[in-house]
């Protein structure tokens, strides 16, 4: 009786860990993609003021380990620095090309992705939050 019961503990327990590894594997694969931003804090000005034309994109490439996108203005490109649900832009190599953009969405842009520290990402897969410490920052859709 004892050895059954600590059979189906020691089962539980490797469930368990299974299936918070294929969670963390499902979270990191569901990042995989373009998606766009609809909505970013901290600035005084409307969402709609800050990118009157375009919005602004972010594309993870797994495979490679980059980040890309377009700002509302410029490409930009990073390494990507990710372990589970953390991401840390501010400490990778990254790239942008350098076209005069007018308004300051672009500068709010690339400042907020600089203070982001984690992410996460809605259940049916199709919401990506960027954290900083535990306030959401910026909200993206899958596209």
């Amino acid at each position: 009786m004892k050895n059954n019961f600590l059979t189906l503990i020691l089962l539980s327990l490797v469930f368990t860990a299974c299936k918070s590894t294929q969670s963390v594997m499902k979270t990191t694969a569901s990042l995989e993609g373009t998606w766009q931003l609809n909505y970013i804090t901290g600035s005084r000005i409307a969402f709609d003021g800050l990118y009157p034309d375009k919005k602004p994109t972010i594309t993870f490439d797994l495979k490679e380990n980059k980040v890309s996108g377009n700002n509302s203005c410029n490409q930009y490109f990073w390494a990507l620095k990710i372990e589970d649900n953390k991401i840390n832009f501010k400490d990778a190599k990254m790239g942008m090309t350098m076209m005069a953009c007018p308004g300051i969405g672009e500068t709010t842009y690339m400042k907020t992705l600089e203070q982001i520290d984690s992410y996460s990402i809605s259940e049916d897969g199709k919401t990506l939050n960027f954290i900083m410490g535990d306030i959401a920052m910026m909200r993206f859709e899958k596209r």
